[in-house]
């Protein structure tokens, strides 16, 4: 799409009646006022997720791994600062800082530790300290989230899920045991063991749950505006009840989103409780993952139909008890291989339009946006250096690294950002329609490609896009009710559809979608009988 038709996009919005103000916030006299739930139930949440040791971090010799011993300079909270205004020009209005805590370095993975290796509740990393200046990295912590708040952004902290071997050595009564008295391992998560969160009778862990309130008191009092708690199904229902009541005493706009999915059965570890999504929602959080990073194996239309009912059906009996909920565009995380990877920069773009059309938070990680691979030079090789036990460069192929010092994520792909940048804008511009609209999945003539259309009053988003990353595919699609007078937009597209009746036909490139604007012609008014 070039400049000349985002320029028209814009005015037909406007004409059309649909254009709608940024979520509002109030920053007066220094004093931000959070909006994050809000922001959030009402789909309005566009976030980004930022790794701070590398979101600004300086690789002096392009080896792509900071080794500050050789001049790089990894990154901080200080100079992460710089970044702020690049992310806003983006359209994000929510960062979600994965964890930010001290990491293990026994047993660790990686050079730097795994994010997610969590060594002490009470403390930021002293990693992500900027050494040049006398502030502590809790006062730098504080300034990042206060630059953030002064450009309307607003910041989500991840609170981790397991704890690192570290953490197990110094306060074991936190880990579930087994009967050989040796720590339980998630999964292949060998750098870290399970909490314990509730005791033999069922009650909390009094233990841990102080652990977890005085992260709570940490972020809070550095400015959070919510939390994402990672793998949230493995606390049980009254843990989370119990703590989100804590939080949201304090800040009623305190966010709570769970990692937690529909498709999701079973627990961390055989000795690990699990609670499901729905038991989440109802403990108070705001929000879930929901199943969108399966998108990619969704073989059928029926798939994607059948999620997107199961997405709304839920929604809509929370919005009938006066709790309403959301859920994220779970398509690319930080657990997910690159969609460059996947299917290239058309199977991205077809991620960013489905979020600016599906009733969903918008939802990146780092580098996304420029078209990043996640393809490290220094992967899995043998290590310089090291700041943990593991000599190894450790990192999952194609996945954002989690476990090193890393290079700033990012590419350079222009189109891409722009794509990133025109649907954020689009999203907000069209709220009303794709979160108030009626969501229709329709019969095309070719089983490759998806269609759906979101109508609020008279004004309607048609969506195609080919599932087919591989191959061209021609299709089309009948439109009821379509008139003459109806005044068709293409706002995203590379060859030019065509509209005949009530047809609209295209001939889609490998992995392409399509978006067309369709502003419907009112009925004249009746006359009224004398």
């Amino acid at each position: 799409m070039n400049k000349k038709l985002a320029k028209l996009l814009t005015l037909f919005i406007l004409a059309a009646g649909i254009f709608s103000s940024q979520p509002s916030f109030a920053a007066n006299n220094n004093i931000w006022f959070n909006d994050l739930k809000s922001l959030f139930v009402n789909n309005k949440a566009i976030i980004l997720a930022i790794n701070i040791r590398s979101f600004n971090a300086e690789d002096k010799n392009g080896d792509e791994i900071i080794q500050p011993e050789k001049g790089d300079v990894a990154g901080n909270f200080v100079n992460a600062v710089k970044r702020l205004d690049e992310i806003k020009s983006y359209g994000v209005n929510t960062i979600h800082l994965l964890p930010v805590t001290p990491t293990g370095k026994v047993k660790a993975l990686g050079t730097a530790g795994s994010l997610y290796a969590i060594s002490d509740f009470n403390k930021i990393d002293p990693m992500l300290d900027d050494p040049s200046n006398e502030l502590t990295v809790e006062q730098e912590a504080k300034n990042f989230v206060d630059e953030c708040h002064k450009r309307g952004i607003r910041v989500i902290f991840d609170l981790p899920s397991c704890g690192s071997y570290d953490l197990f050595l110094a306060k074991p009564e936190l880990f579930i045991t087994g009967t050989d008295g040796k720590p339980v391992t998630p999964f292949d998560w060998t750098d870290v063991r399970v909490f314990k969160a509730s005791n033999p009778d069922g009650t909390i862990n009094d233990g841990l749950y102080a652990q977890y309130k005085a992260y709570i008191d940490m972020v809070q009092k550095l400015g959070a505006d919510g939390i994402r708690a990672d793998v949230a199904t493995s606390k049980p229902f009254d843990f989370w009840k119990n703590l989100i009541a804590y939080a949201k005493s304090k800040d009623s706009e305190f966010l709570f989103l769970a990692e937690a999915s529909e498709c999701w059965n079973e627990p961390l570890a055989a000795n690990a409780p699990f609670t499901p999504y729905h038991e989440l929602l109802d403990a108070g959080f705001d929000g879930w993952y929901g199943s969108f990073f399966n998108f990619k194996n969704w073989k059928t239309q029926e798939e994607f139909e059948k999620n997107i009912s199961l997405l709304k059906d839920t929604i809509k009996s929370y919005d009938a008890k006066k709790t309403p909920k959301a859920v994220i565009g779970s398509f690319a995380t930080h657990d997910e291989v690159s969609p460059i990877i996947t299917g290239g920069i058309p199977f991205a773009q077809e991620i960013i339009w489905l979020q600016a059309t599906l009733p969903v938070n918008s939802y990146f990680v780092d580098g996304f946006q420029t078209g990043d691979a996640y393809n490290y030079k220094y992967a899995n090789k043998k290590a310089q250096e090291s700041y943990t036990d593991d000599d190894i460069y450790f990192v999952h192929k194609g996945k954002f690294d989690i476990f090193n010092m890393s290079r700033k994520p990012g590419a350079m792909n222009n189109k891409l950002i722009f794509d990133f940048v025109v649907a954020n804008q689009f999203k907000v511009k069209a709220g009303e329609i794709i979160n108030k609209g009626e969501y229709k999945f329709l019969n095309t003539n070719n089983q490759n490609v998806f269609a759906y259309i979101v109508t609020h009053n008279y004004s309607s988003i048609l969506v195609l896009l080919n599932k087919d990353l591989s191959y061209s595919q021609s299709m089309s699609v009948h439109i009821k009710d379509l008139k003459n007078t109806d005044m068709i937009l293409p706002i995203v597209f590379t060859s030019t559809p065509t509209v005949e009746k009530n047809k609209v036909k295209a001939d889609l490139m490998p992995g392409e979608i399509v978006v067309f604007m369709i502003s419907r012609s009112s009925e004249p008014p009746k006359k009224n009988k004398k």
